[in-house]
């Protein structure tokens, strides 16, 4: 497939067909990924800030899990995402909630994609991005314009109608308040055959959502919210995507991540083992859900 370049004026808010916004965070989300920087944070080794897919790594169970495993299994979980999508290569994708743009980088270097644009709502993440990959964004002549960076919110994308083939996000939903707006934008930005794959943690229940405040402090501070499973897949569905498939894989995602957490020293916050417990009483799971557009 011949090489796509970037949309027009992919970069520009006033693309929006309502015009320019900025995007308002939550306080407790803006200074999370801004002046405490959760990419920093041991546990998050390698700075893609998810919990890892862990299934593709060998012999875990029969040995203690190292950095360079926490790393893979961010890198796995980005894989897992990107392998939903047949035939990506030259095609123009972008990631919501691309975080410092590793993905981004990791998506253009395996899965030869054309083109891919990362979407941020913190101006600082959107920041480190830029200069996490500089090497991309101003290097040789083939690599120009492959690679761009876009402050906006999940809710409100600053692009244009039917610009990109793909839409992908990794760890980012639990974030998003207005789910609705985010299915809407998707089934706006993706061009009929477009597909969206989406990855991150979800109430099982309403009964579960409404308990796991109680158990994990993100959830009762106001930086993750508890969207129940089935009920985002009705809305994705609602905005008019199709063929919306939801595959649990949390098996490959929770208990070797609290094992790797118990092998390192013990954090200040020990809540964070806590997401175990709440997988294994059944009030979330880790997801892939999958679908299409047009």
């Amino acid at each position: 497939m011949a090489q796509q370049q970037p949309p027009a004026g992919a970069a520009g808010p006033a693309d929006h067909p309502d015009g320019p916004e900025p995007p308002e965070l939550p306080e407790r989300v803006a200074q999370i990924y801004g002046e405490l920087d959760l990419s920093t944070v041991p546990a998050f080794a390698g700075g893609f800030i998810n919990f890892g897919y862990w299934a593709r790594l060998a012999d875990t169970d029969s040995r203690p899990l190292t950095e360079a495993d926490r790393v893979r299994s961010e890198e796995d979980l980005y894989r897992l995402v990107l392998g939903t999508f047949e035939r990506p290569e030259g095609r123009t994708a972008l990631e919501v909630g691309c975080g410092r743009g590793l993905g981004c980088a990791l998506a253009l270097r395996e899965f030869a994609l054309g083109v891919v644009i990362g979407l941020d709502a913190h101006p600082d993440q959107i920041a480190r991005a830029r200069e996490a990959n500089a090497a991309l964004l101003g290097g040789p002549a083939g690599r120009a314009g492959r690679l761009d960076f876009v402050l906006g919110a999940a809710e409100r994308i600053p692009l244009p109608d039917g610009c990109v083939d793909l839409l992908y996000s990794v760890e980012a939903a639990q974030h998003f308040r207005e789910l609705a707006g985010f299915a809407r934008e998707t089934a706006r930005v993706l061009r009929t055959g477009g597909r969206l794959a989406l990855t991150t943690f979800f109430a099982r229940s309403r009964e579960a959502a409404r308990v796991l405040p109680e158990l994990l402090p993100p959830y009762a501070e106001g930086l993750d919210v508890p969207h129940v499973v089935d009920e985002v897949a009705s809305t994705l569905a609602a905005a008019g995507l199709r063929d919306v498939r939801v595959r649990p894989i949390g098996d490959g995602v929770w208990e070797p991540y609290d094992r790797y957490l118990a092998q390192q020293p013990q954090p200040r916050d020990r809540w964070a083992r806590r997401y175990l417990t709440a997988y294994e009483t059944g009030l979330l799971d880790y997801y892939v859900l999958t679908a299409g557009a047009g």
